[in-house]
């Protein structure tokens, strides 16, 4: 491939969603009228043609030729337009986390990820030495969002950014990633390889475009970085992407507890961070009696219950937040974690999953709104749960007297609207 964009170190994204189980598939073809009378999508993509020209140096025949003819594709979730329900369809905020963590594809995805450690050994020994990540994280990453390169994305990233940069929820960041995406073109990447999910992340290791710029690495020094076809650059680059997100080399991104009787989930969250040491004094400990490695004492932890009182609790490290900054997804960090502890010959999680059924957004959203409304520290409503969610919804059970699950139930709803 021809190009600057590929000179070494040219440069993912907080938002990258997983490629692996997110295929849109076939959906009924979609008629609809952007909310709120919105400019017709062909002028809309024609307006950004002057940044696209002075911010990003993209060239009036890049622009042309990547535009001509374009169409939205209204088949794509996350998007705002009349007539038309939105859809969620990232699977780390819809599935039910047992199903999300599943066993035995963890043990398929482990099985493959030994295997590539075996044959990229050299690259692997290389990449720890650079960037300080255990190569077992960059692996998991690369089975997490394209099944080690088995899983390609079908949508064109030039179509389905426009798209969601015109009428999706996210449009400033969408916008921005679109000219990014035109960037690449401009800078000799081909539109054939960008094939992208739904929400633009391409790749072996799933950058969406603005990312190219920040964290792809060269990693044989051959004068381009090739996250299409380069396991090595793909692998680097992930690696990259986590040390420039403040990954701790040495550090483990986390450690399955039994907590104590005198607490509970909602102690979660980034807000109740402590050391170690500290969790240990409370009387919370490693499953099975497993012992603390003895340097985790200086570093703090907070408490993260993915499933609430329904499944597995961990005390997650400053590498968890690095692993989170590749996906905003507490249910994907753990799945990368224990991928990474599979892929180095740990196995499943000792506590089991109880099946609380798949993630329900309006329900999430009716817990957020009326945690909000009593006075929760809620800032946003958005139906997706996290550690906040999860920890209010905990602290409003045990101050009412109610089971504390740390989990948004129906009953949960009608306790909060019960006045």
């Amino acid at each position: 491939m021809q190009g600057a964009f590929y000179q070494a170190n040219s440069i993912r994204c907080p938002l990258v969603i997983p490629a692996v189980l997110m295929a849109v598939g076939t959906l009924m073809a979609l008629i609809s009228t952007p909310a709120q009378a919105r400019q017709p999508f062909a002028e809309f993509v024609q307006s950004l043609w002057p940044e696209a020209r002075d911010r990003f140096g993209v060239s009036r025949t890049t622009f042309v030729r990547a535009t001509k003819g374009l169409k939205p594709d209204l088949s794509i979730p996350d998007l705002e337009t009349s007539g038309r329900k939105r859809k969620v369809r990232q699977a780390e905020f819809t599935r039910a986390p047992s199903d999300y963590l599943d066993k035995d594809y963890l043990a398929r995805l482990a099985k493959t990820g030994r295997k590539l450690a075996r044959t990229y050994a050299s690259q692997l020994d290389e990449i720890e030495r650079r960037f300080g990540v255990d190569r077992a994280i960059v692996l998991a990453i690369f089975g997490r969002e394209t099944a080690f390169g088995s899983y390609t994305p079908k949508h064109d990233a030039i179509r389905v950014l426009a798209t969601q940069a015109w009428v999706g929820r996210r449009k400033e960041l969408f916008r921005e990633e679109f000219l990014h995406a035109l960037k690449l073109l401009e800078k000799g990447v081909p539109r054939k390889k960008m094939r992208a999910s739904w929400a633009g992340a391409m790749g072996l290791t799933q950058f969406l475009p603005s990312e190219f710029f920040k964290h792809v690495h060269d990693f044989g020094g051959d004068g381009y970085a090739d996250l299409f076809d380069s396991v090595p650059d793909a692998l680097a680059s992930a690696a990259r992407q986590l040390k420039n997100h403040g990954w701790i080399r040495g550090l483990d991104w986390g450690y399955e507890v039994v907590i104590p009787p005198a607490a509970d989930c909602a102690m979660e969250g980034p807000v109740g961070e402590r050391s170690y040491k500290d969790w240990i004094e409370l009387g919370f400990r490693r499953v099975a009696n497993r012992p603390w490695p003895a340097e985790l004492h200086s570093h703090n932890a907070y408490l993260m219950s993915p499933a609430g009182a329904h499944g597995p609790s961990f005390l997650v490290t400053d590498n968890f937040k690095a692993i989170r900054e590749y996906n905003t997804s507490d249910l994907y960090a753990t799945f990368i974690g224990n991928l990474a502890d599979r892929i180095r010959g740990g196995g499943n999680f000792v506590t089991p999953w109880r099946n609380v059924g798949r993630q329900r957004t309006a329900t999430i959203r009716a817990v957020q709104q009326g945690l909000k409304d009593r006075g929760y520290p809620i800032t946003i409503v958005d139906g997706f749960i996290g550690s906040n969610t999860r920890r209010e919804a905990g602290q409003f059970q045990r101050a009412t007297g109610l089971p504390v699950d740390c989990w948004p139930s129906d009953r949960l709803v009608r306790k909060l609207r019960s006045g």
